[in-house]
C-alpha cells in the first residue's frame, strides 16, 4: 500500500467550517498536518464536526448541502475513505459487484487478494460472492470495505467509525491494521481501547458556551496521556482560578470598606477645614488608583477552564429488580433468521439485578437473540422494559422532534421535565425542535437513555448502547449503567463496557451449542 510516501501527506491551514442552516461554526481557524507515521484520532462529542472534517478532506462535495468552509486543505497522493455507512446503491450490489467497482481490483493477483482476505479474516473466495452487501452483518460490511481500501493502495487512510459493529477479534485485527499501516491514518472512533492502543496524535474538537464557540486541541501523544494531562490541567487551572478569585474578592471587600469610609468623611467634613478637604481628595485619588489596579488584576486573573460541558446521566437509585426474581428463563433449540440457522441449543437464565452481555463473532445472531428476548419481555406486565435497538429506526419515528418522541401526555410539567433531561444531555434549545432524522447517532442514542429514565424502566435490553457516544462520554455512560439497580441484557463489542458494567457473559459461537460463562 502506498509505495510513494510524502513527508507531509495532509496539511490543513486556517480551516473554518460553518453549518449552512444555523450558521454555527464547527471549526474555527484549524491548522493541522499529518506526517508519514501518524495515526491520528479525531475525538469529540456528537455533532462537533468529526465526520464533516473527514468528508471535507476526502471530497468537499460530500458536505455542500449542509456546510461551507474557508481555508486550505492540501493533499498528496491517493486517499482511501471509509464512510460510516454504505450508500443505498452499494447496499443493492453483490459482493462481487462491489469489488469490481474498487480501484485496482482487476490489477490484483489472486495471491494478493487471498493475502488480504487472510489479513482481514475473510474467506478467500469472498470477493466473488453473489450475496447482496445489504444482507451482511454490520461487522462483515466494515471488513469488506476495509478490504476494498487495501486493494486500492492509498497513500492516506480516512476512517470514519471503522470500529462500529466489529466483533472483538475484528477489533483486535483493526488495531494491528492501523498500527502496522505504512501510510498515515486519520480516523474517528468511539472505542476507547482502540484509541488507547493505536493513536499517537489526538485532534480534539469541542463546542463550548452551549455550542456557540468551537475549540480544538492538537496533541502529539497517546490517548491515555491526553486524557490524563487534560484532567490534570483542568484541575490545576480550576484550583488557581478559584484561589485567585477568593483573594480578589477579599481585596475587593477591603477596598470597598476604604472607599465607603473616605466617601463618608468627604460628606461630613466641614467646609471650614480646607486642609482636611485636600487630604480627603488625595485619599480619594488613591482609592481610584487602587480601583483601576484591581480592574487590571481582574482582567489578568486565571479563568475557569472553558471546555465542553459533560453529559449528565443517572438512573433513580430507587429503581431495582428484586434479586430473587426470574427476569428471563429462555430455552431455544434453534436461533434463526431469514438467512438461516444461526445457533443451536440456547439456555439463558437471568435473575433480577444481573448485568449480562451477549457476545460472539459477527453474524452469530446476537442481535437476533436480543430481538427475540425483547419480544418475550416487553409484554410482561410485572416488568418495565426498555429496548434500545442497534438500528435506531426500529424504535423511533425520525420525523418527530426529541420532545415529541419523549412526550406521552403533553402536559406542561412533563414537557418541562423532558427539556430538563435533554439539557442535561447537552441538547441545545434548537436541537430539541429539530427532526430526529437530522440528529447525529449519539444524539439519537441519548433519547433512548432519557426515555429509560422518564419511564422508570427496570429492565434494559441494549444493543450496542455505547457505540455512538464519544470516548470522553463513555466513562459517564458506563458508570450510570454500572450503578443501575435493575437488570441489563446487552449486546456489545465495547471492551470497556463489557469489563466495567457486565458481570456475566453469554457467548454465541455460530452454529454450535452455546454455553453461558
Amino acid at each position: 500500500m502506498g509505495k510513494d510516501v510524502f513527508p507531509t501527506v495532509l496539511q490543513i491551514r486556517h480551516l473554518t467550517v460553518t453549518h449552512r442552516k444555523d450558521l454555527r461554526r464547527m471549526t474555527d481557524n484549524l491548522t493541522f498536518s499529518l506526517g508519514p507515521h501518524d495515526k491520528a484520532a479525531i475525538i469529540g462529542e456528537e455533532g462537533d464536526g468529526k465526520s464533516t472534517l473527514l468528508k471535507l478532506i476526502y471530497n468537499p462535495r460530500l458536505t455542500e448541502d449542509y456546510a461551507e468552509y474557508t481555508g486550505d486543505i492540501i493533499k498528496s497522493g491517493r486517499i482511501g475513505y471509509l464512510a460510516q455507512e454504505l450508500s443505498g446503491t452499494q447496499r443493492q450490489m453483490t459482493v462481487y459487484e462491489f469489488f469490481c467497482a474498487t480501484e485496482h481490483f482487476y490489477d490484483s493477483t489472486p495471491a494478493e487478494l487471498a493475502q488480504i482476505a487472510r489479513d482481514i479474516a475473510l474467506p478467500g473466495d469472498i470477493f466473488y460472492s453473489d450475496q447482496p452487501i445489504g444482507t451482511l452483518s454490520g461487522g462483515e460490511s466494515v471488513k469488506l470495505r476495509l478490504a476494498a481500501l487495501m486493494i486500492a493502495r492509498p497513500d492516506l487512510l480516512l476512517l470514519d467509525e471503522p470500529s462500529n459493529d466489529l466483533d472483538i477479534d475484528a477489533l483486535e485485527w483493526l488495531e494491528r491494521f492501523i498500527i502496522n499501516a505504512d501510510v498515515p491514518v486519520l480516523f474517528v472512533s468511539h472505542d476507547e481501547t482502540l484509541l488507547e492502543r493505536t493513536a499517537n496524535v489526538l485532534l480534539h474538537l469541542e463546542q463550548v458556551r452551549r455550542k456557540t464557540i468551537p475549540m480544538h486541541t492538537v496533541s502529539r501523544c497517546t490517548y491515555r496521556e491526553y486524557v490524563e494531562r487534560r484532567a490534570a490541567s483542568r484541575a490545576h487551572q480550576t484550583q488557581m482560578a478559584r484561589k485567585e478569585k477568593a483573594e480578589y474578592e477579599k481585596q475587593q471587600a477591603k477596598f470597598l470598606r476604604i472607599q465607603s469610609r473616605v466617601e463618608h468623611e468627604q460628606n461630613v467634613i466641614s467646609r471650614a477645614d480646607p486642609h482636611g478637604g485636600r487630604m480627603l481628595k488625595k485619599k480619594m485619588a488613591a482609592v481610584k488608583s487602587m480601583e483601576r489596579r484591581f480592574d487590571r488584576e481582574y482582567g489578568n486573573m486565571t479563568q475557569l477552564p472553558e471546555t465542553e460541558d459533560e453529559i449528565f446521566v443517572r438512573f433513580d437509585p430507587a429503581i431495582i429488580t428484586p434479586k430473587g426474581k426470574t427476569v428471563l428463563d429462555l430455552h431455544l433449540d434453534i436461533l434463526k433468521n431469514e438467512g438461516g440457522t444461526l445457533a443451536h441449543d440456547i439456555h439463558l437464565h437471568i435473575a433480577g439485578g444481573e448485568k449480562v452481555c451477549i457476545v460472539g463473532p459477527n453474524g452469530s445472531g446476537k442481535t437476533t437473540l436480543l430481538r427475540h428476548i425483547a419480544s418475550l419481555l416487553l409484554p410482561q406486565p410485572d416488568l418495565r422494559v426498555a429496548y434500545m435497538p442497534q438500528n435506531y429506526a426500529e424504535g423511533m419515528d425520525f420525523s418527530l422532534t426529541p420532545v415529541q418522541f419523549l412526550s406521552r401526555t403533553g402536559d406542561k410539567d412533563e414537557l418541562t421535565r423532558i427539556r430538563t433531561y435533554l439539557g442535561s444531555m447537552r441538547y441545545t434549545p434548537d436541537e430539541m425542535e429539530h427532526a430526529i432524522g437530522a440528529l447525529s447517532g449519539g444524539q439519537k442514542a441519548k433519547l433512548y437513555f432519557i426515555a429509560m429514565n422518564l419511564n422508570r424502566c427496570d429492565v434494559l435490553l441494549l444493543d450496542e448502547p455505547t457505540r455512538n457516544f464519544s470516548p470522553l462520554s463513555g466513562p459517564i455512560i458506563r458508570n450510570a449503567l454500572r450503578e443501575f439497580g435493575g437488570t441489563i441484557i446487552a449486546v456489545s463489542h465495547d471492551r470497556k463496557f463489557i469489563g466495567e458494567v457486565c458481570e456475566k457473559r453469554f457467548s454465541i459461537p455460530a452454529n454450535r451449542q452455546t454455553n453461558r460463562r
